[in-house]
Parts: C-alpha cells; sequence; structure tokens
C-alpha cells in the first residue's frame, strides 16, 4: 500500500512538473507571438509611411520630369511643344499633395506650388520669348522645391548671365552639359555649372 501510495505521489508530482513546464513554454510562446505581432504590426506602419513618402516622392519627382521635358522644348525652339508641356506641369503640380510635410515646410510648398502653377499655365498659352520669361520663374519655383522636397536625382544648377538684360538667370538640368533653354539655337552653350544638387 504504501508503494502504491508512494508511486501515485511520485507520479503526481510528475504531473505537476509537466503541466508547469508546459505552461511555461505557452507563456513563453504567447509571448513571442505577442512580440512577433508587435513587430509586424510596426514593420507594417513604417513600409505604410515609406509607402506615402515614395509616394510624395514620386509626385515631385513627376513635377521634374515634366519641368526637364518642357526645358527640352525650350532648348529646342519647339514652342508648340512647350505649350503641350506647360498644361502637364500645371496638372503634375496640381495633384501635389503637401499634407506629409511639416507645417513650415507646407506653408513654403503651398506658395512656391501656386506660383509655379500660374507661370507653367503662362507657358501653355504665350509666344516664345513669354514662355522663356515664365521659364524663369518657374525654374526658381522649382529650386525652391526641390529644396525642401529633396531628390534621388543628381542634378546640376545652372545659370546663363546673359539672359533677361544681363541680370541672368537659372535653370535645372540633369547633365553638366549646358544647354541653354533661354536662347536655344541662338546660343546654346551660354551658360554656366553654379552647383551640383545630390
Amino acid at each position: 500500500m504504501k508503494t502504491v501510495k508512494r508511486s501515485l505521489g511520485t507520479l503526481a508530482l510528475a504531473a505537476t512538473m509537466v503541466l508547469s513546464v508546459s505552461c511555461k513554454d505557452a507563456n513563453q510562446k504567447e509571448a513571442t507571438a505577442a512580440k512577433d505581432n508587435e513587430a509586424q504590426q510596426e514593420t507594417t506602419n513604417d513600409k505604410k509611411d515609406m509607402a506615402m513618402n515614395a509616394s510624395q516622392e514620386s509626385k515631385s519627382e513627376i513635377i521634374l520630369k515634366d519641368y526637364f521635358n518642357l526645358k527640352d522644348a525650350l532648348v529646342n525652339d519647339n514652342h508648340e511643344k512647350a505649350k503641350d508641356l506647360g498644361m502637364t506641369l500645371t496638372t503634375s503640380l496640381k495633384s501635389f499633395d503637401v499634407s506629409n510635410y511639416t507645417e513650415s515646410e507646407q506653408t513654403g510648398l503651398k506658395g512656391i506650388i501656386e506660383d509655379a502653377k500660374e507661370h507653367a499655365e503662362h507657358i501653355s498659352e504665350s509666344p516664345m520669348e513669354h514662355q522663356r520669361e515664365h521659364f524663369d520663374i518657374l525654374s526658381k519655383d522649382v529650386i525652391d522645391m526641390i529644396a525642401i522636397t529633396g531628390t534621388d536625382k543628381k542634378l546640376y544648377q545652372d545659370f546663363c548671365p546673359m539672359y533677361n538684360d544681363n541680370k541672368g538667370a537659372a535653370w535645372l538640368s540633369t547633365t553638366k552639359e549646358i544647354k541653354n533653354p533661354y536662347f536655344g539655337s541662338k546660343m546654346m552653350g551660354c551658360g554656366k555649372v553654379q552647383k551640383e544638387i545630390n
């Protein structure tokens, strides 16, 4: 009888130990699962933030692409193409959302975008010389925009000292080679690289 009681006691003790070890494992698995869920949620949130930032960056990159196409049309003295591209740029500027930037950046960007839209619209309805006058101010706006939004591209800020009654005018380019949008074929190489961006 004593042997049976001892065996039962030993069995009960063994069962208790197995259960407590199992409970600890279960608690650890639950804790690990909770941590994994938290980490996954943070990763998802980070991806959403990155997607929003990438979306904003891609919108500013679209504006840059449209700006460079317009610049090339002016370089090539293509008045009609510049008109079309002025309207394309106007549309891109209208779709630019500033809400993901800081309050002060939003204020700056809203003013820049509004001014740039006005000049892009004028380019879409003006003769060549007037297009170039508006492109001068539009270029200042795009340069100011990039100072806030940044860009992944390597850009060159070029400067022509002879345009605008020798006051000069700047523009952005993706290459070091000077191709002047203010004079086109009349003085294609007039200007110099003022600075590199990125």
